[in-house]
């Protein structure tokens, strides 16, 4: 008797029980991967995807004929993305490589499930489940896997790379959420002897694979794996701040914060080379910003004067790496400085025209001047001295 997944609410959901109907009414259907293997392992199930024994156009015409609404989100590789109750189910047909070029496949359809598990790229996520929720392990090894988090890849490591390179990052991002003890010698020994393979990737899924890796609970375990195997030299030649990180990790969960503190230096390039938004580059180079001059035992009003100058994204980042980096704690400071708002200077351009100073430069001049003298004074609310400095400046 096989083994079936207990108390989950996604499997019993109506959401879930329509798009099941629709697909069994024509062909058969189970639920695959990441839900099936986070059941097993007893972690929280995000996404529900479902391989089914149908074509995507009968898929298409079963959801369709069961009012569904329909997605063709992957057709050329099988993929149409079901919405019931709002909920998004990825259905894919039951496939197998024809061909590869290392990161894109071309798929022809079959009908036999062990042959779709032998194209996936670890067992634990070659796991099916009917829709009863009965265990169907065509590797024989998954459901293993799942329960001691041991990430290995289906069939010869090699061949599995070969098909898609960008499997040597997800070796590493599988291990650092699921993996528990030493990973797999096979696994790293296959990723260290293709790793070159990899230049074939782009910036885009690297970023996203790796952003995704440093977001696990504790990430260490896997980047001294990365880097032990040359691969993290590979996709990042800059992240060479080990000892930085794995104090970062303790410090705060932000991905890109743990990234700045992987890297030495470099920002910007780091930033082009995983081709990071426009929004991320920017906080990663205010990061590694010199001025104005941080310090975490630094006093409250020193503190609120740089925070001004800095801005709080910014201000936080780089305390948190000087604490990295062996500095003094952020929280403490961090902490008193909680639900301080940035002031606004209370005099502006038009108060020093009213002095009868001239349009131009003069009047930039004079309001930088004031600023300093406000900033040095701890932000002083009071308008009417902060007018009479500005009359003492503009004479």
């Amino acid at each position: 008797m096989s083994e079936r997944l207990k108390d989950q609410a996604w499997l019993t959901a109506s959401s879930t029980r329509a798009v099941i109907a629709a697909l069994e009414a024509k062909g058969l259907a189970r639920f695959v991967g990441g839900a099936v293997r986070n059941a097993v392992m007893g972690l929280p199930v995000d996404d529900v995807d479902i391989a089914t024994s149908l074509t995507p156009e009968q898929v298409i015409q079963a959801l369709t004929a069961a009012g569904l609404k329909h997605v063709p989100t992957g057709l050329a590789h099988g993929t149409v993305t079901a919405i019931s109750g709002r909920t998004p189910f990825e259905i894919t047909t039951l496939r197998r490589d024809v061909s590869t070029d290392g990161r894109n496949a071309t798929v022809a359809y079959t009908g036999d499930w062990h042959e779709d598990a032998q194209r996936r790229d670890f067992r634990l996520n070659a796991l099916y489940a009917d829709p009863d929720g009965a265990i169907f392990d065509p590797t024989g090894e998954g459901l293993a896997d799942a329960r001691a988090g041991r990430i290995v890849f289906v069939g010869d490591a090699e061949a599995r790379i070969r098909e898609d390179y960008l499997r040597i990052l997800r070796l590493f991002r599988f291990h650092a959420w699921y993996g528990k003890g030493e990973a797999d010698a096979a696994a790293l020994a296959a990723c260290a002897a293709l790793k070159d393979g990899m230049a074939r990737l782009s910036a885009e899924r690297v970023n996203k694979e790796l952003m995704k890796l440093l977001a696990a609970p504790d990430p260490i375990d896997a980047v001294r794996l990365m880097q032990t195997t040359g691969v993290l030299g590979q996709i990042l030649p800059q992240a060479r701040a080990l000892a930085r990180f794995e104090a970062m990790v303790a410090i705060d969960a932000d991905p890109l914060l743990r990234l700045a503190a992987l890297i030495d230096g470099e920002p910007l390039t780091v930033a082009e080379r995983l081709r990071l938004s426009n929004a991320q580059r920017d906080r990663l180079a205010a990061a590694f910003g010199a001025k104005p001059a941080l310090d975490a035992a630094m006093g409250e009003r020193a503190a609120r004067a740089a925070l001004y100058e800095a801005g709080w994204q910014a201000f936080a980042d780089r305390l948190k790496l000087l604490q990295a980096a062996g500095g003094a704690a952020a929280g403490p400071l961090l902490g008193k400085l909680e639900g301080w708002t940035r002031p606004v200077l209370p005099v502006s351009g038009k108060d020093v025209l009213v002095l009868g100073v001239d349009p131009g430069p003069k009047v930039s001049e004079i309001l930088r001047a004031l600023e300093a003298w406000w900033i040095e004074s701890d932000f002083p609310e009071d308008r009417e001295a902060a007018l009479a400095e500005l009359r003492r400046h503009a004479d």
